[in-house]
């Protein structure tokens, strides 16, 4: 991942913005309680963490990265706002990475189409919800809505960055719910351009 963005990491936050949708609506949504707990996992430039404790004043917040390249952006960004850490999401321990075992919201911003394992991911996030929690998942879906050569186009773009839709998103997270007697909403973005789901840990 640092060999990717190594020369990505100056101009990232300046260009995804054109294409990743959605993450804005998930972090109007996240309903933070008073000094909740907030990880990010794939927290990247910590573009996304600064907007929540923007949006969530008080918020107390973590970030994980597999990348050393943007982590030490995002420290720089969020200063000692943030406690981060190096892990893999399949299997990070956040006790002795980030200093605590729970969290109240645990946010996964277009980081599952770039996880080989991203049903991992999935599963070991969901372990981490305090009573209350909730872990709130946006990614690319399958574009059907668009005009067949544009989505054809963006299909190739992802590729070049390693990007893979994960289409079965919902039903993967749905399983994972069963298994952890969570609650599901999935939000579907226009021209099914990306998808939102959410599981939400009963108190």
């Amino acid at each position: 991942m640092d060999a990717i963005y190594r020369r990505q990491v100056h101009i990232y936050d300046a260009t995804r913005k054109y294409y990743l949708f959605g993450r804005d609506r998930l972090i109007r949504q996240l309903d933070v309680p008073e000094a909740g707990r907030v990880l990010e996992i794939g927290c990247g430039t910590g573009r996304n963490l600064a907007q929540i404790a923007r949006a969530w004043p008080g918020s107390r917040l973590y970030g994980i990265d597999i990348s050393q390249q943007m982590l030490r952006t995002a420290q720089a960004k969020l200063g000692k706002g943030a406690r981060l850490g190096l892990g893999d999401a399949t299997n990070f321990d956040p006790a002795a990475l980030l200093g605590t075992a729970q969290f109240d919201r645990v946010v996964i911003s277009f980081a599952l189409s770039m996880i080989p394992q991203w049903q991992h991911a999935i599963a070991h996030a969901a372990g981490l919800l305090a009573p209350g929690g909730a872990l709130h998942m946006v990614d690319f879906h399958d574009g059907a809505g668009l005009p067949g050569p544009l989505r054809r186009a963006l299909m190739r773009w992802l590729a070049r960055f390693h990007v893979s839709p994960r289409l079965d998103l919902a039903e993967v997270a749905q399983a994972i719910a069963g298994q952890r007697g969570l609650l599901m909403h999935v939000h579907q973005g226009g021209f099914g351009y990306y998808r939102q789901v959410t599981l939400s840990r009963p108190r």
